[in-house]
């Protein structure tokens, strides 16, 4: 019988919450953080265009596990607009596609936002990740096919008007739901407007359940490979990385003991009693001291674990 091989690299477990640069691809990224950590195992919660900047969480180990709980969550862009022209890729990238030489007004554009708010049905970008009869829309369109892509539902809790630089340009905020692209708001805006419209500009600044000061630099993150002793140079890595249990702030919360904890690390479920137990919920947590055990089902007086975790 074949034997396993030794996994490569640590057994770090958490998220980096990384500031993607411009032309930085998610993947690229991702490969860049798993190497600089050494660690076993890495993914992300969200693609990134290159030409987009801002949050881009990354999960390493364990972490992984809980990546579709961020996936979900509520996310936050700034995003400029520049009038005049429509491009294939919705962004800078693309060649011209139609051209206006009308421009809108600050009223005309403000009068169209409420439109654009609540939940509504948006055709996903030609060069976009979609599947197509199994095939990513993005290859289909390299090869120059147009694609049908059916119109999906998205929801925008806001989308407000930032300023208007010049006649040329507009730059927006828009707190979204999952599934949103928001270069497709660019392009449907500049077709309602009668003037057409793509983004020159994108950045990510929110995930939910991740803010802003929970970002790090690419640029931060090399500069300690100047530090020549590893274990010295991995602490400072390892600073930064903020715990797997923090992606599920979201859900309601279960604190357990360490028999409790034992017990759920082995697949086995634990009696909730007395009137401060929890409701029951499709979705919850367990830690024990701070670090994340299980997620699970709380049901009949009882959490079952789903996803266990190491100690």
């Amino acid at each position: 019988m074949a034997r396993r091989g030794k996994k490569k690299g640590r057994p770090v477990s958490g998220w980096l919450i990384l500031d993607k640069p411009v032309d930085f691809g998610s993947t690229e990224a991702v490969s860049k953080i798993r190497w600089l950590f050494k660690a076993q195992k890495a993914g992300h919660a969200g693609t990134l265009d290159p030409l987009a900047s801002g949050m881009l969480p990354i999960a390493l180990g364990d972490a992984t596990k809980t990546v579709p709980y961020v996936m979900d969550g509520r996310k936050i862009y700034q995003f400029t607009v520049r009038w005049g022209e429509e491009r294939t890729t919705d962004d800078l990238e693309g060649d011209v596609s139609n051209s206006s030489d009308l421009r809108p007004r600050e009223t005309d554009i403000r009068a169209l936002l409420p439109d654009y708010t609540g939940v509504i049905e948006q055709i996903p970008p030609q060069f976009s990740a979609v599947k197509i009869d199994g095939n990513r829309a993005y290859d289909l369109a390299r090869e120059g096919e147009a694609v049908e892509i059916p119109a999906r539902e998205v929801e925008i809790h806001r989308l407000d008007l930032i300023a208007c630089p010049d006649e040329n340009t507009a730059l927006f905020e828009v707190e979204c739901g999952k599934g949103t692209y928001v270069r497709a708001l660019a392009r449907d805006m500049g077709r309602d407007l009668g003037c057409f419209g793509h983004i020159c500009a994108l950045r990510r600044t929110y995930v939910a359940p991740f803010g802003e000061d929970d970002m790090v630099t690419l640029e931060e993150l090399v500069a300690l490979e100047k530090v020549e002793d590893d274990a010295e140079r991995l602490a400072a890595l390892d600073a930064h990385i903020i715990d797997t249990g923090e992606a599920l702030a979201l859900l309601p919360h279960l604190a357990v003991n360490d028999q409790q904890a034992q017990r759920l690390r082995c697949g086995n479920p634990i009696l909730l009693r007395g009137r401060d137990a929890p409701l029951p919920t499709d979705e919850a947590y367990a830690t024990r001291n701070g670090k994340l055990v299980a997620i699970g089902e709380i049901a009949q007086g009882e959490f079952h674990p789903r996803r266990v975790f190491g100690g």
